[in-house]
């Protein structure tokens, strides 16, 4: 199992208090029986890593579209952002569901702490 927890810019808790974040316990999991689970709080989504493809570092966010739990609005994609400095992109082959878009979502951006390694982890 690798866990990437995120990497927490407590000037923005107050947007992401009322999710109940735990910026000890969530994150990434990427476990040993396959599977890619991202948590936020109260959010969770899970899917096969099989279904991820591809992933890339993403830089330089405006904090009100990278803070929080948040769905793009220029496409289906979602966000878990706790800075709004930098973050990793991961794609999907098929969309994954979360409580906030039932068909789905084809990307995830994660604001975890290393960027590299979960990239890396992911693209191998």
């Amino acid at each position: 199992m690798q866990f990437f927890p995120y990497s927490v810019d407590y000037r923005f808790a107050p947007l992401w208090a009322p999710l109940v974040l735990r910026p000890s316990k969530d994150g990434v999991t990427l476990s040993e029986d396959g599977r890619f689970v991202a948590t936020f709080g109260l959010i969770r989504i899970e899917t096969p890593l099989s279904n991820v493809d591809g992933a890339h570092v993403t830089r330089g966010y405006r904090w009100w579209t990278a803070v929080g739990v948040r769905r793009s609005f220029r496409d289906d994609g979602l966000t878990f952002g706790t800075n709004r400095d930098a973050g990793v992109c991961v794609h999907f082959h098929d969309k994954v569901r979360s409580p906030l878009r039932a068909k789905g979502h084809s990307a995830l951006t994660v604001t975890v702490e290393d960027l590299d390694g979960l990239v890396a982890a992911l693209t191998e």
